[in-house]
């Protein structure tokens, strides 16, 4: 059957899904490959100002790449030194900390005893079970880890070479791009690409802001607490608070954990969900539509999905593509008449109408009152 437009409109949606699995089967298969282009595209992009600036001072084509490339690296290696110097403290003391969750998990094993009447004989065969099984699949697990710090070191030596390449070719990849479709498509080919451009650019600037001014905020509100890494919390959630829904959780999750073997007092459990909580509040009402998602307009049901989606299809690298790969493919969908109606599915139109409209009327009111 040929797929036209006159065909019926289930057929049509089938297709559509259709293409949609098998996208998402290749991603899953082909991720080693696409992951770390992906995460090349995105840099590329974001140096491209970079590249411009060094290019106007007349020093070639492959030098300020370099420099870009080479500003790129530094930053991100003196995050790497920052949280590497936090995590050391946090290392020395962890024979504190499994003396503290000792004690916990003590307290939990006669809770257990009281409330189910479970002798400590009956858990410890439970609990000796179950470290069997994690031996039995601990080769696995261990080659499992193996591969994984293998891809990441495999990403981190591919992805200046891809985005070097991206850069120095990214002449002969818009020819391509105008070339490879009808001449009446220009238009849009052109629109999506200056989209996409200011998507990336405006969401990985805003996404390093919003960063920078959640870890100061979470390190502030968690020093005054004493609460002992405060710092290397603070800048941990800031950095999994870039997982939308999801990493703020985890991150808290894991702070009280720790806090609760450092500190005896619950009110400082309670202040750290509320600190956390309450600058997670502030920064999904004011910071990110502010600084972030003004031009992603991207609704939080798609969001959350496709946080689900990518990090189901390609862990945790899935994770943080998915929301600017979600803003790339309704981009994508807004210029194409067919798929029109899937850029209105995954866009949050229906919030900033209500904002324009709400602000037409204060504006209107406003003049009414001054008598304009």
């Amino acid at each position: 059957m040929i797929i036209n437009k006159d065909a019926p409109t289930y057929v049509k949606l089938g297709f559509q899904f259709l293409v949609i699995f098998f996208i998402c089967f290749f991603i899953n298969v082909a991720q080693n490959i696409l992951i770390p282009f992906a995460f090349a595209i995105l840099l590329s992009i974001l140096l491209l100002p970079v590249v411009s600036f060094f290019e106007k001072r007349h020093l070639g084509k492959i030098v300020p790449i370099g420099l870009a490339i080479l500003i790129a690296i530094l930053f991100i290696f003196g995050i790497i030194y920052f949280l590497s110097s936090q995590i050391a403290g946090f290392i020395h003391d962890m024979p504190s900390i499994k003396a503290h969750l000792n004690e916990h998990f003590q307290q939990l094993q006669y809770w257990v005893k009281n409330k189910f009447h479970i002798s400590f004989i009956e858990q410890n065969i439970y609990l000796n079970e179950q470290a069997d099984k994690i031996k039995e699949g601990g080769t696995a697990y261990v080659q499992r880890t193996f591969f994984s710090i293998t891809e990441t070191i495999l990403v981190f030596i591919l992805l200046p070479i891809y985005t070097f390449l991206l850069l120095y070719y990214r002449s002969h990849i818009r020819h391509f791009l105008f070339a490879i479709f009808r001449k009446e498509h220009g238009a849009d080919i052109q629109t999506v690409i200056e989209k996409s451009k200011l998507m990336v650019r405006s969401y990985m600037v805003g996404l390093v802001i919003e960063m920078v001014i959640v870890a100061f905020a979470n390190s502030i509100g968690l020093l005054l607490l004493g609460i002992r890494y405060a710092i290397f919390f603070g800048v941990m959630a800031a950095v999994l608070n870039i997982i939308p829904y999801v990493g703020m959780f985890t991150a808290t999750l894991f702070t009280v954990l720790i806090t609760l073997t450092t500190s005896n007092s619950t009110s400082d459990l309670i202040w750290i969900i509320i600190i956390f909580y309450g600058i997670h509040i502030i920064d999904v009402n004011i910071l990110m539509p502010r600084i972030v998602a003004s031009r992603l307009r991207i609704n939080a049901l798609i969001s959350i999905l496709g946080v689900i989606i990518g990090g189901a299809l390609t862990g945790i690298s899935g994770l943080f593509l998915s929301v600017p790969a979600i803003a790339f493919i309704k981009i994508i969908c807004d210029q194409i008449d067919s798929l029109k109606p899937w850029g209105q599915l995954m866009g949050d139109e229906t919030t900033y109408r209500g904002r324009i409209g709400m602000y037409h009327k204060l504006t209107s009111f406003s003049k009414r009152k001054t008598g304009e």
